[in-house]
């Protein structure tokens, strides 16, 4: 598939799925990774160290099981024409290839931003804070952006992804510093 057909596709929204859950999941769970350990109160080089763990093993996770599952729809729709007598390739799903890249690149691309103020150095005393207002602006985006292709409202859509964001990453914090504090935990 040409690079023009693959951007057409995406476009039309074949791909938004795979967009709006690579890209959400990777702001949840990699700022989940930094609220727990702010809340358990690790250090910002040990933030990098599980940051970067979480984006390239979750997102690859991500993209291979986004490939493995449009791969095992297109062998379920085969048998099924077969079964029918039809012969003919299924159609309407692009190669599951493609659908784990976007997966994938969504979620390290997105995933990435709270990260942003620990890979960079900003002063220790703001960088959860600026981090946790990067994680906020990319949900809201997020959920906002996908409404260019659904046609829904862009506000409820960027609060819709905010308010799960946000939660998750409360849990996150709330879960470190609990365990913390539970267990006298000394880091």
């Amino acid at each position: 598939m040409s690079h023009t057909h693959f951007f057409q596709r995406f476009k039309e929204g074949i791909y938004i799925g795979d967009f709006v859950y690579g890209a959400n999941d990777g702001i949840v769970t990699t700022f989940a990774v930094v609220a727990g350990a702010i809340g358990a109160g690790l250090s910002p080089g040990v933030i990098i160290i599980l940051g970067l763990a979480n984006l390239m093993a979750d997102g690859f996770s991500m993209g291979a099981s986004s490939f493995l599952a449009i791969r095992s729809e297109k062998e379920v729709e085969r048998k099924q024409k077969l079964q029918q007598g039809n012969v003919a390739p299924p159609n309407g799903l692009e190669t599951p290839l493609q659908h784990g890249f976007v997966t994938f690149i969504a979620f390290f691309g997105a995933g990435f931003i709270p990260l942003i103020p620990y890979v960079a150095g900003f002063a220790s005393d703001t960088q959860f804070l600026v981090s946790s207002i990067f994680a906020g602006v990319m949900f809201f985006l997020v959920g906002a952006g996908r409404t260019i292709i659904t046609g829904g409202k862009w506000l409820v859509g960027g609060m819709e992804v905010l308010l799960v964001g946000g939660v998750a990453s409360a849990v996150a914090f709330g879960i470190g510093w609990g365990i913390k504090e539970a267990f006298g935990i000394i880091v």
